[in-house]
């Protein structure tokens, strides 16, 4: 009986730890880009867009707001004319392309694009060394631009 109990439970744990590992963060040396799209959750959970919108114009975080125009922030100072205008942002391009892009825009549009990748290691030559082996953005706080990008429509 008690090895009944312990087998049931050995699998009960093991379906639980496989349930886990498949929601886990993604590292982002290990973010797969297929076809100018990234299909999975980089965190591991969905993203929350209200908390995106403060990643997107926080200065300190994504300061996206730097390069970009997005009339959904007209009382932000300082938009920016580098990158294109984001109005229409979730109608031109699908979730996992805009994943794709806040990750490492580098990956989408090639390494002319002054757009920096977000969730990558790959940041150039002699970063300073309080930067170095990390990302600008967390997993989460990509997950959370990519929901508040998505509600971007014209």
């Amino acid at each position: 009986m008690n090895s009944a109990r312990n087998l049931i439970a050995v699998a009960v744990m093991a379906g639980s730890l496989a349930a886990t590992a498949a929601w886990a963060e993604t590292a982002p040396d290990d973010v797969k880009f297929e076809d100018g799209a990234v299909a999975m959750s980089v965190s591991g959970n969905a993203g929350d867009a209200k908390a995106g919108a403060g990643v997107f114009k926080n200065k300190k975080l994504g300061n996206c707001l730097a390069c970009h125009a997005n009339s959904d922030m007209k009382n932000e100072l300082f938009h920016g004319e580098v990158g294109p205008a984001l109005d229409g942002v979730a109608d031109r391009y699908s979730v996992d392309q805009l994943r794709a892009i806040v990750a490492n825009s580098k990956e989408v549009f090639g390494d002319q694009t002054v757009m920096p990748g977000f969730y990558t290691l790959k940041v150039g030559k002699n970063p300073a060394k309080e930067f170095a082996g990390k990302t600008i953005l967390s997993a989460q706080d990509v997950e959370d631009v990519v929901a508040y990008l998505a509600t971007l429509k014209e």
